[in-house]
């Protein structure tokens, strides 16, 4: 297998060995990693962890720059050296030993991880980790948090600083939460380790360690904002102008396109980005770009990703298929908007990956004659969707049809 990183020559086997610290520092650590580290020529880390093990290091100490090389150039120039990396607890959670594997061959390196930090929340709360839902938020929008929130879900969740505790409280308090119950652990492992708690509409808790786990205990007010687990949410969950895949008609076509794990979906004409959000929400690796001409629309879209938990939906400006030359090459496009405009159509069947899938929703007869061709000439699924609501009339009640939908679903050979 080839080298990952840009070496020139196959560096000797497992010159790189990452050791995993606790807030216990030397106390919690091995010996085989109190010897790595002290035969180590260039020993990396944060300034603490640095500090944490300065007596045993007898090689040189390198803290990482600012900003963070993600690219790990310092440390892959070094190939073939004994070099060590230490990082906070399992580095392969969340952690510097992710981004290395990513630049070094497995058989490069000897990892010797320490608890991570929700190994040890847990166990502080003996609670079961396969039972709960995990998440970091550190670096991230804490709306990802949103579709975890179910009455009775436990959650931990890795934070970005002392100020984020709070921030997810007032999340909670204000999606009809507010009941939930707040533990924060703060310094795990170490000798200031302390454990807090409050409610999420009464939180007061102050000087929070920077290092902290959350710990989350859902409870919900009648009103409350909960993002079900199936497809089809409820429209009004979603700020529209009326331009919204319907939710019976949103949950035909999620099922045509079929999300799979770490797939990109092109959301074309997107109005209020609701297919492009719930394809995502199908999955964490799932990702969408979602193209609207309009800006308003393009304002809302972002705004309704981010009240729905999926805050990394990307909005593209502009019209198809104008704008959609230079994006990533999906693996599968809706069109629901702006199909019968001149080459979207033609274009969106041209970019697509073999075997990638194409839906593509009408309600006006020139898109219907342009799927029926189409279908006559590539093949695929035709489905007409009609649905009636029960609707007042007078004193008693009638359906009301729906404006009919015809649906073309392809998969490009």
């Amino acid at each position: 297998m080839p080298a990952k990183g840009p070496r020139a020559a196959k560096p000797a086997s497992r010159w790189l060995t990452i050791v995993g610290i606790g807030g216990d520092g030397l106390a919690g650590l091995g010996d085989e990693a109190k010897r790595r580290i002290a035969e180590a020529k260039v020993v990396f880390g944060g300034k603490r962890h640095l500090a944490l093990v300065s007596s045993l290091v007898k090689g040189e100490t390198r803290p990482w720059p600012t900003p963070f090389d993600t690219e790990m150039r310092d440390v892959l120039e070094l190939a073939g050296t004994s070099v060590c990396v230490l990082a906070s607890g399992d580095p392969f959670f969340h952690g510097v030993g992710v981004t290395l594997a990513r630049k070094a061959e497995p058989d490069e390196m000897l990892v010797l991880p320490a608890p991570s930090s929700l190994s040890l929340a847990a166990s502080r709360l003996g609670w079961a980790l396969q039972d709960v839902e995990a998440i970091s938020l550190h670096g991230h929008a804490i709306d990802l948090i949103r579709p975890l929130l179910h009455p009775g879900a436990r959650i931990l969740a890795l934070t970005s600083d002392g100020d984020a505790p709070a921030a997810i409280a007032g999340l909670l308090d204000e999606l009809g939460f507010s009941p939930s119950r707040l533990t924060v652990l703060e310094a795990l492992g170490g000798p200031d380790e302390k454990r807090r708690t409050a409610r999420a509409d009464a939180f007061d808790l102050k000087k929070i360690n920077p290092l902290n786990v959350l710990a989350l205990e859902i409870e919900s007010t009648p009103d409350a904002r909960i993002l079900p687990l199936t497809v089809g949410l409820a429209d009004h969950l979603f700020e529209h102008d009326g331009q919204i895949t319907k939710r019976e008609i949103r949950a035909i076509t999620l099922s045509a396109l079929a999300p799979r794990r770490g797939e990109l979906l092109w959301d074309i004409g997107a109005g209020s980005g609701s297919i492009g959000i719930e394809w995502m929400l199908a999955h964490p690796s799932t990702r969408a770009i979602a193209i609207e001409v309009d800006l308003e629309r393009a304002a809302r879209i972002r705004r309704n990703a981010a009240h729905c938990g999926v805050p990394g939906l990307a909005v593209i400006e502009g019209s198809a298929p104008k704008v959609l030359a230079k994006l990533e090459t999906p693996d599968a496009i809706f069109i629901g908007g702006g199909g019968s405009d001149a080459g979207v159509l033609e274009k969106a069947i041209k970019v697509l990956r073999p075997g990638g899938r194409l839906v593509a929703n009408a309600v006006t007869l020139e898109m219907e004659a342009l799927l029926l061709d189409q279908h006559n000439r590539r093949g695929g699924d035709l489905t007409r969707i009609a649905l009636s609501r029960a609707a007042p009339v007078g004193s008693m009640q009638a359906w009301r049809p729906a404006m009919p939908v015809m649906q073309w679903s392809w998969v490009k050979p």
